[in-house]
Formats: C-alpha cells, structure tokens, sequence
C-alpha cells in the first residue's frame, strides 16, 4: 500500500513536471498577489488541549502523565473531583496543541481553521474532538477558542503484528474550529501617511517594475524603493483616501521577473508542488521496490524550405516506472 501511495505521488509530480518542461512567459500580476501593506499580517495562534472520543488509540497516560493532569484540571473545573493519587488509564484521550492564524482586521465571532498535532504517545487522532481550547497570542492573551471534530488526511491498519500507514495519524485540522473572541489593533496611521510594501519574494527586479508601475498609474512620484523587498509609498492623510489608495495599489498589474524554480513536498497529505520554472533533466530515483527513471533526447525541427521558419532543438522526454 505505502509503495503504491508513492507510486501516486512519484505520477502526480512527473506529470506535474511534463507540463512545465514547456516554458511559459510570465504573465501580468495585481500587486496584491505580490506584495503586503506592512503591518497587515495574521498573528500566530497556539494553545493546549484534550482530544476524546479515540478509538484506544490515545496516549498512555504512563508514558505522557500531563494528560491525566490535564483531564483532572478540566473535570474539577466543571465540578467533578478525582481522589488524590487516582491512576486513570484512559487510552480515548490524548494531549494535542493548537494552532491557528488569526487574520488582520478579525472581530468576535469570526471563525478560524486550526491545525490539531498530538504532543504525547498517542498512535492516531483519528475520530476524534477536541474539547474547548484557549488559544493565545504571543503576549499571553486569549485571541480565539477552538473545538470540534478532527479531520485527518492520513489512513492506517493494523493486524497480526503488521501495519500499514498513509501520510500523519497524529495530526489534522478543524475547518471553521475556533471563534475569534478578540481582533488585533491594525495601526495604518502610525507612519503619518507613509505606507510600505513589503514583498513576498525579495527580488529587486519586480520590486522597481512595481515602484515603476505605481508612478505611472498616479502620473507623479508616489512609490520608492527602499530594497529588494520594501516599497514606501506617500500615501493619504485620511483614513477614507488612504483606503481607497490602497484599493487602487492592489489592482495595478505588475508583470514579475521569472521566478525560481522551487518544489515544496508535504509529507502530511503526501501532495507534491512545484512551480513553472521546474524542469526535470535525466535522472533515477529508487525508493524500496519503487523505481523511476527519466531520459531526455533531444530532436531537432528542420522547416521546409522558403517557409521562413528557424531550426530548433525540441527535448523528447521519457519517463518509466516499475515496481
């Protein structure tokens, strides 16, 4: 099942990988899909919890003893006493921590996706519900509560002493699971009127076609770069105009330099991306039984003759896989 599993992801990618050999021009941006107002961020949540309703698959609660400390801290806080030196063996219950981003301009009563990760011994979160969790910012203070049900992207058997897994078991997420009780304070005004974009990809090029591109969208000097990175723009004095300059930034369309190639692997969901500027040149790759072997040969298209057209060298590529 697991070489399987990886066959999947090795074809995602491959195929992933052909479509991209092509290279395509860069095509137009909104500065907002490349760039951030400084100061406009989510601020990361964490926080501590119980997740029940395991099916024997929770921690051992002699190996991780915080989660029986947990469990009698919560029932005594909802009037349920546990005798003093009390041994609970309870293998549906396990210590997990949250986290989620709570997004600028949040108010009460918004909803947030969270990411639940077991901290103890527990073998799997699977079926489980996370019971009221706090979740604090970094100056302590309480931002959103999460609880509900999980959902886990992984899957796994076993019997007779073997097993078979897919992807994490110990971790997995709460769509809508928590509710903003507080937002964070955004303070555009602190620069008096100044504004900065922040880029998301330092890269000096982009930057001066944006600086470029604001200039000529409001026809004097209202953008200056600063570095690869941080654009300072002299925006308006009122909260109104300022909004509205904002607007009108974001919607100015930017055609970025080309962008690195990059590939970024998940191993919790086992998906595989990667970018335009991904090209896969002769390889082999063996995992287990798993094998996979790329070759590239090169053809060379010959116009005919008077057509006016240009020789070029087109790359055949060719790709197996056995198991």
């Amino acid at each position: 099942m697991m070489h399987k599993c990886l066959a999947g992801v090795f074809r995602f990618a491959i195929a992933l990988v052909i479509s991209a050999v092509v290279a395509l021009s860069a095509s137009a941006e909104s500065i907002r899909e490349l760039a951030d107002f400084a100061g406009v961020r989510d601020n990361p949540l964490i926080g501590f919890g119980l997740v029940v309703g395991l099916d024997g698959t929770g921690d051992q609660t002699m190996q991780a003893p915080f989660t029986g400390q947990s469990l009698s801290n919560m029932l005594k806080q909802l009037g349920i006493s546990i005798p003093a030196g009390t041994n609970m063996q309870l293998r549906n219950v396990a210590a997990a921590m949250v986290t989620a981003d709570l997004p600028p301009f949040s108010r009460p009563g918004q909803q947030l996706d969270v990411n639940v990760s077991s901290v103890g011994n527990a073998r799997s979160l699977r079926g489980g519900t996370l019971l009221m969790t706090p979740l604090k910012g970094a100056d302590g203070e309480i931002y959103a509560i999460a609880q509900g049900n999980l959902l886990i992207p992984g899957a796994g058997a076993q019997a007779g002493g073997a097993s078979v897994q897919v992807n994490q078991l110990a971790g997995g997420r709460i769509p809508n699971g928590a509710i903003v009780e507080e937002g964070v304070p955004v303070d555009l005004d602190a620069m008096g009127g100044l504004l900065e974009l922040v880029l998301k990809e330092a890269d000096f090029g982009t930057a001066k076609r944006i600086v470029d591109a604001i200039n000529e969208e409001f026809g004097c000097i209202m953008a200056k770069g600063i570095n690869g990175r941080v654009i300072e723009l002299n925006g308006p004095p009122s909260d109104d105009q300022r909004l509205s300059f904002m607007a009108r930034v974001e919607r100015i369309q930017v055609t970025p330099t080309e962008a690195p190639a990059r590939v970024v692997l998940n191993a919790r969901t086992g998906s595989v991306v990667m970018n335009s500027a991904v090209t896969l040149r002769r390889a082999a790759i063996a995992h287990g039984n798993l094998s996979v072997v790329i070759e590239t040969q090169f053809q060379v298209s010959q116009p005919p003759p008077f057509s006016g057209g240009e020789t070029v060298v087109v790359p055949e590529t060719a790709i197996s896989i056995e198991e």
